[in-house]
Order: structure tokens, then sequence, then C-alpha cells
């Protein structure tokens, strides 16, 4: 019975000895597992989209497109709030105090929030300070249109036409320090034409001055143009942006038509306010990269007359840094100034 004894006492401090190593192993493991499961468990409850513009247009539709396929993907319901005014500037700030948890996304277009903060120097949000880069899902460049009853065919008319008559004809905007104002500055600085901007409160009346011929020309959104165009009551002659639309595979850019140095893009995107945790960034992102791959998310963007394309984080931050420069460059070579 003593000599059984002795005989297991080294076979138990052995078998000590290694539960005690696995014990030791199991508490670094968890350790280093902390970090990763607390990032699993994100997120928990529903995920708010702020679209800074009103609900029913082609950038509220691309907000809530993208945003259901991030709810199936996360498997949480994804809420878009419309938090329209001031060119974004409303949604911008609401989204700014919101905690910085993920829970809150800002959808973007750079382009609006470049021109604002171009005008307005001192605003109390920038989207380049105050947020963080998800990722950059679309580009939706303006289409250049012009009456059907003027009688140009393709840009390189429209230029000599205008230079035939310094002053004399105008374009139209949707309002000062738009978009489709600081196109058509871009467009005199880098065509060496003169023409009269126009302003309106919005694009309705606009584009009813338009076509009756009002109007020499406009710079406006593909979904706004086509049903007119494809009436026939206005013509289109280019592309703003530095690619073609896959709507109008047909129709070149303006710099392909030979206007060097015109490229206006109009980018969008998801950010989150800036202090979002790396790990909680690293999963939406992983979300809106496995939206955009989507066939149906792809064909139902390029149907609302934009280029799907999926930008990371760090893409979209460059991408947005060199817009808001070349909108300011704008902004000041124009000597635009809102009262």
């Amino acid at each position: 019975m003593g000599m059984d004894k002795m005989h297991k006492k080294p076979h138990q401090r052995r078998r000590v000895r290694m539960l005690a190593l696995i014990w030791c192993a199991a508490t670094a493991g968890i350790a280093l597992l902390a970090p990763t499961a607390t990032a699993a468990g994100f997120p928990e409850r529903a995920i708010q989209i702020i679209v800074p513009y009103p609900p029913g247009g082609a950038t509220d539709t691309l907000a809530r497109t993208v945003g259901q396929k991030i709810s199936e993907s996360l498997n949480q319901p994804v809420v878009v709030e419309n938090r329209p005014g001031a060119s974004g500037n409303i949604g911008m700030q609401a989204a700014a105090r919101a905690p910085a948890d993920g829970y809150t996304i800002l959808f973007s277009a750079v382009s609006d929030a470049g021109i604002y903060k171009a005008l307005s120097p001192s605003q109390s949000v920038h989207l380049l300070r105050d947020f963080a880069p998800l990722a950059g899902v679309a580009n939706g460049p303006h289409i250049l249109v012009v009456p059907d009853a003027l009688p140009i065919q393709n840009l390189k008319e429209l230029i000599a036409y205008l230079k035939a008559a310094p002053g004399k004809y105008n374009f139209a905007s949707i309002g000062i320090g738009t978009l489709s104002h600081l196109e058509g500055e871009l467009l005199m600085l880098t065509a060496g034409v003169n023409i009269v901007h126009v302003p309106y409160k919005g694009g309705a009346q606009a584009l009813i001055d338009l076509i009756s011929g009002n109007s020499s020309l406009m710079f406006l959104s593909g979904p706004n143009a086509m049903p007119h165009v494809k009436s026939g009551k206005l013509r289109v002659l280019a592309v703003a942006g530095n690619q073609r639309l896959p709507s109008l595979p047909n129709v070149p850019t303006i710099e392909e038509a030979g206007v060097k140095g015109f490229e206006a893009n109009n980018f969008f995107g998801f950010n989150v306010p800036k202090g979002t945790p790396a790990a909680t960034i690293s999963i939406l992102t992983k979300a809106i990269e496995a939206a955009m791959a989507a066939p149906d998310v792809r064909q139902r963007l390029e149907t609302l007359g934009l280029i799907p394309k999926y930008f990371s984080p760090e893409e979209f931050g460059r991408m947005a840094e060199n817009d808001f420069r070349v909108l300011e460059s704008i902004v000041k070579s124009a000597k635009i100034k809102i009262e």
C-alpha cells in the first residue's frame, strides 16, 4: 500500500504541473482574445444612417440601397434618418454630436461638404476634421445639357458658340454655391468662355427655363436630366466627372471632349464620428464592401445615373481631401461668396 502511494506521487505531481500550465495558457488566451470578443459583439442593436438630404432623391435612394445590404450583413436593423438643410450641414452636425460608437453613420456627399467649407471657413463642423471615413460607394457626376432648340451637337461646338458672343449667353444653376454653380464657373475658367450665371432656388424652375431656351446650358444630375433627354427636350453634351457614366457610355467626359483641366466629381460615401474604435470601423467597412459587391446593388446604382465603386477608408479619405482642395480653388478663383 505504501509502495503504491510512492509510485503515484511523481505521476500526480506531473498532472498538477500539467493542469497549471493549461490554466495559464487558457488565461493568457482569454486575455488575448478579449479585444476581438469586444469587437465581435458589435453591433448589438440598430444602426442609424443620417442622410443630410430630403427623402426620395437619388442620394437618399443610394444610402437606403446600401444600408439595406449592411443590415443583412450585420444582422441588425439599419434605420435611415433624413436631416436636410444647409447643403448637408444640418445632418452633418447631428452626426458629429452622436457618440463615437459606430451606431451613428453619416452618409456624405463630398462635393457639398467641400463647397460649404470653402464658402464658410468658420463652420462649426468639418467633414475632414470631425469624421473618420468608412468607405466610398459611388461617383455621381453631373452631365452638361443644352436645350434642344440650341443648334449645338457637341462640346466643341458649344465652346465656339459661346466664344463668338461673350456675355450673351447664360447658364442655370440650382443656387449660388451649389455644385451646378461651381461647374459653370469651372467651365469658364478652363474653356475661356464668358457666360452669365443665373441661380435658381432649386431645380424645378431652372429646368423649365432651360427647356424653354431661357437658359443656354446647365450642369445637373443624370436622373433629373434623363427624362427630358429621352423626350427630346434636352441634349447631353458631356459628363463632368473623370469617367463616363455606365448609363451613357457614348457620352464623353468634358476633358475627353477637349477641355483640359475640367474635372468635377461627385463622390458619395459613409463616415463615422472621429474617435470611433478601429475594430468597429473595420466591421462596418467590411459590411459596406460586401454590399457593394452585390450585383443587384451595382445595377440599382447605375440606374440612378451613378458609377458604383467601393473605395477603402484610406482611398475615400484621400479623395475627399483632394476634392476639398479643388473646390476651394474654384471658389477662390471665381470669387464666389454667399451674402
